[in-house]
């Protein structure tokens, strides 16, 4: 008699039942670390930017970068005296003495649109971009509900 060599659908059914199983197990893990390495990441983000801003304010006679020559909020020249290098009444200069206090403006990975953009106006956990600047407080806070208190 010759014996065939192969599975039977039922060891098939056993070996697919315990997969189905460590995988019902092993995902929900994995979701859970990636939040958790968000969060890590938005609030690594924060403290740079927060601390950054302070050495700003020192190196630029107590003005943080948050006003254009109209003495208005404006994102990308913001973002722009903290990426660039600046003089002492904070204009972007290339051969200028302050700066750049960050290599990149960091992004909210917590906010799909706009997630590298700066709020002037709205409070904190609109949404609508990635963080928050309050010049009169000197407070950056992430743009998103769940956050804003950070």
């Amino acid at each position: 008699m010759k014996r065939s060599k192969g599975f039977t659908l039922v060891e098939i059914l056993i070996v697919v039942i315990i997969l189905g199983i460590l995988a019902a197990i092993v995902i929900p893990q994995f979701t859970e670390a990636s939040n958790d390495a968000r969060e890590s990441a938005l609030a690594s983000d924060l403290q740079t930017l927060r601390s950054q801003l302070e050495l700003y304010k020192v190196q630029h006679l107590e003005k943080y970068p948050d006003l254009n020559g109209a003495g208005a909020a404006d994102t990308a020249n913001f973002i722009a005296r903290l990426t660039g290098k600046t003089d002492l009444d904070g204009t972007v200069n290339a051969a200028g003495v302050f700066g750049p206090y960050l290599h990149a403006f960091p992004t909210n990975p917590f906010v799909s649109a706009n997630a590298d953009l700066v709020d002037f106006v709205a409070p904190a956990g609109a949404g609508n971009f990635g963080w928050c600047w309050d010049s009169a407080t000197g407070k950056m806070s992430p743009d998103d509900d769940a956050h804003k208190a950070m």
